[in-house]
């Protein structure tokens, strides 16, 4: 497949029969991903080994993705499942675990009335319910006063937009399910509602504890974190701009300019980007979008995001694969005739310890576009300068070979890249024109085709990328 931006597909109920993912990823999924907030560990296994099943079955890699839950508020069960809360009424939050009525309910924050303050707003159900801090016993019971009503069920979530909350970004729950995700290798793990750069890197020193090489995605959803923006983004292997709660926690208005702001500057710092929440959501009922949602797409993939993600619409939707299928179609147009997506040209910053490898990646990306060139190839053993040349968006292929196969399955969430598993790194030359033979009988290029090759030189060594080579197709 010729698409550029990659698929990342929430695995759930609806997807997560062998038969069924192997579909969806055939029809385009690049990146698995695991919702650490729903389902058993039992269930997470399953998937991790259905996909590496399948993987091993149609011979290319996908990556697999753990969500963690993070600190998540929520309203704790309620009474037959439903009250009704009316403008104007109270209604006391207690930390102690009963079955909410409509004067009182269980909030799962055990520090919420000694965090919040009189007169903050708390936010239900994504912003349907919208309450106000009335009085704290600063022990275990908030006062609120109701502004605007409506039906509350267990478990929905809560936000607090003004609160400075101060549980730890990553909970004793977090931390079991991390424990999962390094048992099992997976390529990439994302934690919710970051608020510093200090989170991303006390996740990463876990991550290195183990040995492991997990890459980590920061989920911007708080006010806090697009304060901290700049930091997060260079401590990060990845960004996601979680839309759903950032919507709530900021004015909803504010979100589009953000998500432009976020996908920018990820792409300056060569770090992929990807775009959540509510894209093709009526596709979980219905089997066509909304004229809005495909706009949506549309934009996301016009800004420059590496991916687009799907949450409900393939893990309970009705009609996951129709949405690939959308979802395919609708980026496939984007990149045909938006021609501002490509040749982003960022520019090295110079006096760095990577400004070789850097100028290397914009010179590749820069005689690319001149000459038009099919492709550019990269050999890597850590990923970098896959990332780089992939955040110049250059109109040419990128094609990474690496004998890391684990670097293969991580790369499939970085816009544009298509990777192979090569490791017979005998000498440059002999390396460079292997490749381009084995491009050509695999039909990737054609004779005559021009291609940009970067490599580190000497080969055997696999040190930093020194070495760029105009040569065609023969």
């Amino acid at each position: 497949m010729k698409r550029r931006t990659k698929v990342v597909a929430t695995i759930g109920p609806a997807s997560s029969d062998k038969e069924v993912l192997k579909t969806l990823i055939k029809e385009g999924v690049d990146v698995c991903r695991l919702n650490f907030s729903h389902g058993t560990h039992e269930d997470h296994i399953k998937v991790i080994k259905t996909i590496r099943e399948i993987i091993d079955e149609i011979n290319y890699p996908v990556a697999i993705l753990g969500d963690l839950q993070g600190p998540k508020i929520r309203i704790g069960n309620i009474k037959d499942n439903k009250i009704m809360l009316h403008s104007g009424e109270l209604l006391i939050m207690t930390t102690k675990d009963i079955l909410g009525t409509a004067e009182k309910v269980t909030i799962t924050y055990d520090t919420f009335p000694q965090d919040v303050e009189i007169g903050e707003r708390v936010l239900v159900d994504d912003g349907k319910i919208m309450l106000e801090v009335v009085a704290t016993n600063r022990k275990d019971e908030v006062t609120l006063k109701v502004l605007h009503g409506g039906v509350l069920s267990s478990k929905k979530g809560v936000n607090l937009p003004h609160t400075n909350i101060s549980q730890p970004s990553l909970t004793e729950k977090d931390k079991i399910d991390l424990e999962l995700a390094i048992k099992y290798d997976i390529d990439w793990i994302a934690l919710s509602f970051v608020r510093s750069a200090r989170d991303i890197i006390e996740l990463k020193h876990i991550i290195k504890k183990s040995g492991k090489n997990i890459r980590v995605v920061a989920k911007i959803e708080k006010p806090e974190a697009v304060a901290d923006l700049d930091d997060i983004i260079k401590e990060s292997d990845a960004i996601m701009v979680a839309r759903g709660d950032l919507g709530v926690e900021i004015p909803m208005e504010n979100v589009p300019l953000i998500q432009k702001e976020i996908i920018k500057k990820s792409m300056i710092h060569a770090k992929p980007v990807i775009v959540a929440t509510q894209m093709l959501e009526s596709m979980i009922e219905n089997i066509s979008p909304t004229r809005a949602e495909v706009n949506d797409v549309a934009n996301a993939v016009m800004d420059g995001a590496d991916a687009v993600m799907l949450s409900g619409e393939t893990s309970v939707g009705k009609h996951p694969r129709a949405v690939i299928d959308v979802m395919n179609r609708v980026i496939m147009r984007i990149e045909e005739e938006y021609d501002e997506l490509y040749a982003k040209e960022i520019e090295p910053v110079k006096n760095q310890t990577r400004f070789v490898t850097d100028s290397i990646c914009f010179d590749a990306c820069r005689l690319s576009e001149r000459v038009k060139a099919k492709a550019v190839v990269t050999m890597t053993n850590s990923g970098y300068t896959a990332f780089k040349i992939s955040s110049q968006r250059p109109r040419a292929r990128i094609f990474v070979y690496s004998g890391n196969q684990k670097l293969r399955t991580m790369l499939c969430l970085v816009w544009g890249v298509k990777t192979f598993y090569y490791d017979k790194m005998v000498s440059t030359d002999h390396t460079i024109e292997d490749i381009k033979y084995l491009l050509k009988k695999d039909g990737y290029l054609a004779q005559g085709d021009l291609i940009v090759n970067t490599a580190s030189m000497p080969i055997e060594e696999r040190g930093g990328t020194n070495m760029l080579k105009l040569s065609a197709i023969e």
